[in-house]
């Protein structure tokens, strides 16, 4: 298994020109607030009660996060914590199937960003390589904001 330096280090390689850098620190969080929330607005059995696909879904990424490193870990549950609360909100205000819809739009349209950024780059998505790359890049700006303020991500 790889370190978190190692992740980092792999995704950062493909991550050097500042426009795509600008672009997936647009597009990285709407992305991972995208996919959580359309996980949520899959109906879910009744024997499942409060619990959703949204929730099961950032409870296994928060599994990764814990496995690479304790501080990301803490930072994606506060993180993923508020892109669920947000979601549930926006959910009970759009109801399901306009909430998908849009959800979905907004999805793809960050897609767009990303490979725009992947073109300038010259450079595939690392996801490409790796399907993990998808919970590293996330990660990858988390740990830019850590070092900010001088919190150690390790």
């Amino acid at each position: 298994m790889k370190t978190i330096d190692e992740w980092l280090s792999l995704y950062g390689r493909d991550h050097q020109h500042p426009t795509n850098k600008l672009i997936h620190w647009i597009c990285v969080p709407v992305i991972f607030f995208t996919v959580l929330g359309l996980f949520w607005c899959i109906p879910v059995p009744a024997f499942m009660g409060k619990i959703n696909f949204g929730i099961v879904v950032y409870l296994l990424s928060l599994v990764f996060y814990l496995s690479l490193s304790i501080p990301l870990f803490i930072g994606f549950l506060l993180a993923g914590a508020l892109c669920l609360a947000f979601s549930s909100a926006l959910f009970i205000y759009f109801g399901r199937q306009n909430y998908a819809i849009i959800l979905g739009i907004v999805f793809v349209v960050a897609w767009i960003g990303q490979f725009i950024g992947h073109k300038l780059e010259g450079q595939k998505p690392s996801f490409f390589e790796d399907v993990q790359f998808l919970l590293i890049g996330p990660a990858w700006l988390l740990h830019f904001i850590y070092q900010k303020i001088g919190i150690s991500y390790k």
